[in-house]
Order: C-alpha cells, then sequence, then structure tokens
C-alpha cells in the first residue's frame, strides 16, 4: 500500500487518503479526455498513450486506465460510486475548509453523472462513458 510516512498529526491519515482520492480522480478524468480527445481526432489512442508514456504525462493512471479505457474493459477494480462517495468526502472537507476546489468539484459531478446514468458499478476509468455521452458519441 505505500510506505510508512509522518505527515502530521492525527486525522491527517484520512486527510491523505482523500487527497490520493482527489489526485486519482481528477487523473482519470483527464486521462478519460484525452483518450476520447485522440479518438475524435482520428489517433490511434494506444499509440497516443505510448507515446505518453514516456514523457512527463505517464503515471500508472495512464499506464493503466488508460488502457482499460482503450479496451473498454469496466469490469470493477475501483468501481465508480466509491470513487465518487471519495470526491463527495473531499468536497466536504474542503468546504469546511473554506476552499474552492474547482478540479476536485468537476470530478465529483463527472462521477455522479456517470452514476446517474447507470455506470455506478463500473470501474472508475468508465468516466470516459459519461464523457462520450456529455459529447453524443456513442460507447
Amino acid at each position: 500500500m505505500g510506505r510508512v510516512v509522518h505527515i502530521g498529526p492525527a486525522g491527517t491519515g484520512a486527510l491523505t487518503k482523500l487527497i490520493n482520492q482527489i489526485t486519482v480522480a481528477a487523473t482519470i478524468a483527464t486521462v478519460a479526455e484525452a483518450i476520447l480527445l485522440a479518438e475524435v481526432g482520428g489517433a490511434d489512442p494506444g499509440r497516443v498513450r505510448e507515446a505518453l508514456m514516456g514523457g512527463f504525462a505517464s503515471s500508472r493512471i495512464l499506464e493503466l486506465h488508460g488502457q482499460r479505457m482503450i479496451w473498454r474493459d469496466f469490469q470493477p477494480g475501483g468501481p465508480a460510486r466509491y470513487q465518487l462517495k471519495d470526491t463527495s468526502a473531499a468536497r466536504e472537507v474542503a468546504q469546511k475548509m473554506g476552499l474552492d476546489l474547482p478540479m476536485l468539484n468537476l470530478a465529483d459531478q463527472l462521477f455522479a453523472d456517470l452514476i446517474a446514468h447507470g455506470g455506478g458499478d463500473l470501474d472508475h476509468s468508465a468516466l470516459l462513458i459519461e464523457l462520450q455521452r456529455r459529447n453524443g458519441l456513442s460507447s
């Protein structure tokens, strides 16, 4: 699960879990947009992914979830409904701190919309389906 890192006083471990989840959610959303843009633009999304894996855009999410998006393999590893649970919890924490986190708010809304359209039990990489729906494209 990682390595032991002292991050602060009691309670900051739970905060760090939320920070991890908002990073995952926003990155999944960005990778889904990239895959969709590649597909609609006529590029081979697999080759685009391969090219990006050699630069600063490289990430475990691009590597693993990007491939799932290309293959349309949305069998749940991390169901979208759990991602929404975590982004919603992070939004509540941010609001209590008086923070406006627009990327978090957008990711939360995207996952909420995916779930509202029947994708709650799909893997969170199925966010690609929500982006296709929003753009009038079939999945």
